[in-house]
C-alpha cells in the first residue's frame, strides 16, 4: 500500500451556506491520476481534526495540503498544522492561498510549514512532490512558485510561473469530492436561486491595486476559461443537480468583454441566474447592447470596487484605470436601466497625512454613498475598513509603514480575535483609524443596512423590511447615526446577514 498520499484540507471559513471548496480541488486536479489523495473540508466536518488524524494514523499519508485564506481559515489551519508536526513530524507540510502568499515569512519561520505554494499551484504542487519523491532537493529552486527554506536556512522565493491556459488543465474532480462529500450540500438557496453552483472561471487581475490582496500573487496577469470550457461545468450541474444560479468566484470575472458576450450567449434560455465582480472602468465600456445580452443570460448583480467617492484617494490607490466619482454615478445610474443590481464595495479609513484628513474623508465618503443611493437605490452597498495588505513599494504601503502599522511577526499571533476581525476587514488595528471613526463608520452602516435592507438576506419578509425602513429613515435623512441601538436590536433578533461577511 502506497505511503505517500496526500491530505488536502479547506479549514473551516463558513458557519453555514457552504460552497464547494475549488482551491482544494483545482489541486487535486494538479496531481489526479499521479498521487493517491484525500479530501477534508472543515466545513462540512463536524470536528475536521478527528477526521486528519484518522488518516494520519494509517502511516500511509506523508503530505498535509491545506488552504489558507485569511481570517476564519486560521483557526484551524494554524492549530492542525502544529499538531501534525507534534504528533507526526515526518509529515510533509505544504500551504496554499491568499494569506500564504502574502505572509509567506511568517509562515515558514514558523517552524510548522515546510513549503508554500505561492499563487497557482497546478505545475508547483505535483512538480514539488516529484522532487521530494525522488530525494531531488536540488531542483527546489527550478520550481516555480514556491517558497522554502534552505539548507542554509535561508527561505527562498522561486521565480514566478506565467499563468497557464486554463483549459488545458484537468477537469475538476467533482465526482471524486461527491465521494466524501455530497455535492447536494454545497448547493444551497441563496438570493440568485434555489440551488446556487460556485465556480472561478478565471484566475488574477490584470490591474494592480495597492489595498489589493490579489495584486502580489498574480502580479497584473490574468487567465480565464474559454466559455466554452465554463458552459461544460455548467450543464454538468444542472443537468445532474439541476442548478439554478452560479456565483462566479473569479477576482476579476468580467476582464474580457469577447469572453463575457460569448458566455453570455450560450448561457441565453438557460434559466440559470448569476453573479460575478467586475470592475466600474472595464464593465462601463461594454455597449448597451452588451449589457442587455448579459441581463438577458441571467446576470442579476455584479460586484464592484468603487472604494471611495475621492477621486484624489482612487489615484494613491492605483487603481489602474480610469475610475472616477463621476464615472461610478453614471454607472449606478446606466445598471439601473438594465436591471442589474450594482453590488458596490466601500473602504473607509484610508491612511492619510493627519488624523483630521483621515476623518474628513470618512464624512465624504459617507455622503458619497448616500448619492449613490440616491441615483440607484437598489445599488447594495458593502463597507469595509481598510486592511493593508504587504503591496510593498505603493505609495499607499509606504504611509502604511510610517504610521507604524505591522503585522504579527509569529504566526500563532494570528489566531487572536483582532486579527481574524482586521482580515475580514471589521475591525482594524491601524494606528490612524480612532474609535471614534470607526463607531461613526458601523453606525452609519447600521443605518444604512435598516433604511436600504441589502435584497441578499432572503429570509427577511416584507413586513421585517417594512419595520427596519420605517425606524431608520428618520436618523439616515437627518444625518443623525450616533448609536441606533433600536435598529441593531431588530437585527439581532432577525439575525440580519451581511453580505459582506456571509455572502449570499
Amino acid at each position: 500500500m502506497s505511503n505517500n498520499k496526500i491530505i488536502l484540507f479547506n479549514p473551516r471559513s463558513a458557519n453555514s451556506k457552504y460552497r464547494i471548496p475549488n482551491s482544494i480541488l483545482q489541486v487535486g486536479a494538479s496531481i489526479d491520476g499521479l498521487f493517491e489523495y484525500v479530501f477534508v473540508d472543515g466545513n462540512l466536518e463536524k470536528v475536521a481534526w478527528d477526521s486528519i488524524e484518522k488518516y494520519l494514523e494509517t502511516g500511509n499519508f506523508k503530505y498535509f495540503g491545506c488552504t489558507v485564506m485569511p481570517g476564519p481559515q486560521l483557526k484551524e489551519a494554524i492549530p492542525f498544522t502544529k499538531k501534525i508536526k507534534e504528533k507526526y513530524p515526518s509529515v510533509i507540510t505544504i500551504w496554499g492561498g491568499y494569506f500564504a502568499s502574502n505572509q509567506y515569512k511568517v509562515a515558514i519561520e514558523s517552524g510548522l510549514v515546510d513549503y508554500v505554494i505561492n499563487g497557482i499551484g497546478d505545475n508547483a504542487f505535483p512538480n514539488l512532490l516529484r522532487v521530494i519523491e525522488n530525494q531531488d532537493f536540488e531542483k527546489l529552486s527550478s520550481i516555480k512558485n514556491l517558497i522554502f527554506r534552505n539548507d542554509e536556512n535561508k527561505i527562498i522565493k522561486t521565480q514566478k510561473e506565467d499563468l497557464v491556459d486554463q483549459d488545458k488543465l484537468n477537469n475538476l474532480p467533482y465526482n471524486y469530492l461527491n465521494h466524501f462529500y455530497p455535492l447536494e450540500r454545497y448547493l444551497g438557496k441563496t438570493y440568485l436561486g434555489s440551488k446556487t453552483f460556485s465556480y472561478h472561471s478565471s484566475f488574477g487581475c490584470p490591474f494592480t491595486c495597492s489595498f489589493c490582496a490579489v495584486v502580489p500573487i498574480y502580479e497584473a496577469r490574468w487567465r480565464g476559461k474559454s466559455p466554452t470550457k465554463i458552459m461544460e461545468d455548467v450543464l454538468f450541474f444542472k443537468e445532474k443537480y439541476k442548478i439554478d444560479a452560479i456565483e462566479f468566484h473569479d477576482n476579476n470575472f468580467f476582464t474580457s468583454r469577447k469572453r463575457v458576450v460569448e458566455f453570455s450567449k450560450l448561457m441565453i434560455n438557460q434559466q440559470i441566474s448569476w453573479w460575478g465582480e467586475g470592475r466600474i472602468d472595464t464593465i462601463d465600456k461594454y455597449t448597451d447592447n452588451d449589457l442587455k445580452l448579459i441581463r438577458q443570460a441571467g446576470c442579476k448583480m455584479i460586484f464592484l470596487g468603487a472604494e471611495t467617492g475621492n477621486d484624489e484617494l482612487l489615484k494613491q490607490m492605483d487603481k489602474g484605470g480610469t475610475q472616477t466619482a463621476q464615472q461610478m454615478k453614471d454607472f449606478v445610474a446606466r445598471l439601473r436601466h438594465f436591471q442589474i443590481i450594482p453590488e458596490l464595495s466601500f473602504v473607509l479609513g484610508f491612511p492619510a497625512d493627519n488624523e483630521q484628513l483621515v476623518w474628513e474623508n470618512i464624512k465624504k465618503d459617507i455622503q458619497f454613498i448616500k448619492e449613490i443611493k440616491k441615483i440607484n437605490p437598489d445599488t447594495e452597498i458593502i463597507i469595509y475598513t481598510y486592511s493593508p495588505v504587504p503591496t510593498e513599494g505603493s505609495e499607499m504601503y509606504e504611509k502604511i509603514k510610517l504610521s507604524g502599522f505591522q503585522f504579527p511577526e509569529k504566526l500563532e499571533d494570528w489566531l487572536s480575535p483582532a486579527w481574524e476581525k482586521f482580515d475580514l476587514r471589521k475591525s482594524p488595528l491601524t494606528p490612524w483609524l480612532k474609535p471614534y471613526m470607526i463607531d461613526a463608520i458601523r453606525d452609519f452602516e447600521t443605518v444604512l443596512n435598516g433604511v436600504y435592507p441589502t435584497v441578499s438576506d432572503i429570509r427577511l419578509n416584507k413586513w421585517q423590511r417594512f419595520l427596519l425602513k420605517l425606524i431608520s429613515s428618520f436618523r439616515y435623512k437627518i444625518g443623525f447615526y450616533w448609536k441606533p441601538k433600536e435598529i441593531r436590536f431588530f437585527q439581532h433578533i432577525w439575525k440580519y446577514r451581511q453580505p459582506e461577511i456571509e455572502g449570499f
